[in-house]
């Protein structure tokens, strides 16, 4: 049994430690959603707790936050959202909470793209002018973990050191990552890179692996499509000579499978845009949704 002499001793042996190496509370930390969770638990790891606001599987652009939400905010040391309009709500939410503590936005400094408004079709996100999907670029990835990482260090100086290792061996992954996606579409002819999606949030990822990726025209996001609607697709693809068709709005297979045997387009399966799958799906990452989408998409492009 410890005495008192070997407790005093102890506790001024703790002191010596330098700041980051004794023992803390983790720092409560709120993500707005999956994706931008997942880039934090990386650059935390240990060093944080996370609470995510809109889990795998759900979508931004319907949640509803609640007073439990606010709560949450302002129990937190830090808060990290994207920014560029991508969560409209969190703003008044951070407002509503009081929040006092450190606000990482991870899209400040990122160059970005212009919105392709698609609200014609049923399908836009009143982002305003600026296309806020700058995750699905690794490239632009790694400068959202270093912002995160900067955030974090301001908040929880003791643990800069960790944080910026973290961010830079995780970011050494993303550059493998990169250079492996690049490596998928090496061999498919530029000319052949056009996918449908009804789901305007791959311009970056687009831009950055030379992939054109356009909006459906005709079909909705809302219920089933019209045949009007179908054929208008049709023609689209027939037009264009695209080769994909990724279309989350038009979940009826045999719908899918009338439109890629009237377009000779291949059904291509479901994109992860703005939220990661549960632990048990084929994208519980960031990582592993990158993966997951390119090779979905390579395979309908080379098919």
């Amino acid at each position: 049994m410890p005495t008192r002499r070997h407790v005093l001793l102890g506790t001024a042996a703790l002191a010596l430690l330098p700041p980051g190496a004794r023992a803390a509370d983790p720092v409560q930390v709120v993500a707005s959603f999956s994706i931008l969770a997942d880039l934090v638990r990386e650059v935390g790891a240990e060093r944080v707790r996370i609470d995510t606001l809109v889990g795998p599987d759900q979508d931004a652009h319907a949640f509803q936050p609640t007073p439990g939400d606010a709560r949450r905010i302002a129990a937190a040391r830090v808060v990290v959202l994207n920014g560029l309009g991508f969560e409209g709500w969190m703003t008044r939410l951070i407002r509503a909470a009081n929040f006092q503590g450190t606000e990482i936005v991870a899209s400040r400094g990122i160059r970005t793209l212009r919105a392709r408004h698609a609200h014609a079709h049923g399908h836009g996100h009143g982002h305003g002018e600026t296309d806020p999907h700058i995750w699905q670029d690794p490239k632009r990835a790694q400068v959202m973990v270093r912002r995160i990482a900067a955030g974090l260090a301001a908040a929880d100086p003791a643990g800069k050191a960790a944080y910026e290792a973290n961010a830079a061996r995780y970011n050494e992954r993303l550059e493998a990552l990169h250079a492996w996606v690049e490596a998928q579409y090496a061999d498919i002819p530029r000319a052949q890179r056009r996918v449908v999606t009804s789901h305007d949030a791959f311009a970056y990822y687009g831009e950055r692996y030379g992939i054109d990726f356009l909006a459906a025209q005709g079909v909705t996001t809302r219920g089933e499509p019209s045949a009007a609607g179908i054929a208008r697709l049709v023609q689209q693809i027939r037009r264009e000579r695209i080769r994909a068709i990724f279309i989350e709005g038009m979940a009826n297979p045999r719908i899918l499978e009338q439109v890629a045997a009237e377009s000779g387009a291949r059904v291509g399966g479901t994109l992860y845009s703005d939220a990661l799958s549960p632990p048990d799906g084929p994208a519980p990452t960031y990582e592993a949704m990158i993966r997951t989408n390119t090779a979905r998409i390579a395979a309908a492009l080379a098919g």
